[in-house]
């Protein structure tokens, strides 16, 4: 498998996908039903079909695939060809089933727009830790996903062989450019952080956003536990890398693309977060056919 390092757990990921599904399935069942397949095929009749990939990519959403045809009928029975993490290639079958042929029908669409969600984040991310392979950077992702849909997203990231930066605002200090100036500057700031956890009895990592080495510099007086390089040169990179000299993580992030997460590897940081894996994947495509 490419990666299932889990943050979320496979229980986390069909809690959160449940709600989804009802929203998904009321969407398109509406008031009516699926008037088509209820026009057409006999109450309970039989049927066996597949789920077939249509490209080559790495599969993630099928938990959330059975538990949206079980929320139709949970006599539906499935044979699972692959496990989430796994590379596929075009025409591999995923997974096969069996149930009434109506139920399949009406949970085809809603399924399939999950899987390809998914696969194609997973298949992206792998993309990116394939590209910086062989350097000890690691890829992460961030709170740039669709609303309502972060568990699932975040886990197809890790599906895909990346990271789970902080899952929300409540497990990890972020401090960025705005909390700065609120503040009145970084040293105020993570002091504020710190007397929050004495108040509220609680212990968080904290990161600091940093536009340049002397920011940088001042971070790393303030022995926080992470240090973030926002939208900084190669040649910037390169210099931080060099004034930290592996006392603290340093994490790039910002403008990330194939063309050149490579290069900002190969500067020397630890991290590098990257907003488009939940937010410009493509859908993986998929399809569904009765056999």
């Amino acid at each position: 498998m490419v990666g299932l390092d889990l943050k979320i757990s496979i229980s986390d990921i069909r809690s959160a996908a449940c709600p989804l599904i009802d929203m998904a399935l009321k969407e398109d069942l509406g008031d009516r039903g699926d008037v088509t397949t209820n026009a057409i095929s006999a109450k309970n009749l039989p049927a066996a079909a597949q789920i077939v990939a249509k490209m080559d990519g790495v599969i993630a959403g099928l938990p959330v695939v059975t538990e949206t045809f079980k929320t139709l009928d949970p006599k539906i029975k499935f044979e699972q060809i692959y496990q989430d993490g796994q590379s596929v290639q075009k025409g591999d079958v995923l997974l096969r089933l069996k149930g009434p042929a109506a139920q399949i029908l009406m949970g085809e669409r809603t399924a399939l727009n999950f899987l390809g969600r998914l696969s194609g984040i997973a298949t992206l991310t792998h993309q990116f830790v394939q590209a910086v392979r062989g350097t000890k950077c690691q890829i992460l992702d961030t709170r740039k996903t669709t609303p309502g849909w972060r568990i699932p997203e975040k886990y197809a990231v890790s599906c895909g062989g990346g990271k789970n930066h902080r899952i929300g605002l409540y497990d990890m200090f972020l401090i960025k450019e705005n909390h700065i100036v609120s503040a009145g500057g970084i040293p105020a700031a993570v002091n504020m952080c710190r007397e929050y956890m004495k108040r509220n009895n609680f212990s968080a990592e904290i990161e600091v956003e940093t536009k340049n080495p002397a920011e940088v510099k001042e971070a790393l007086g303030l022995n926080v536990d992470r240090i973030m390089l926002d939208n900084m040169s190669l040649e910037k990179m390169c210099e931080c890398v060099s004034i930290v000299d592996g006392r603290i993580p340093l994490e790039a992030s910002g403008n990330v693309g194939l063309q050149n997460v490579r290069q900002i590897a190969e500067t020397g940081v630890d991290f590098i977060s990257i907003g488009s894996l939940t937010h410009s994947a493509k859908s993986f495509d998929v399809s569904l056919l009765f056999l």
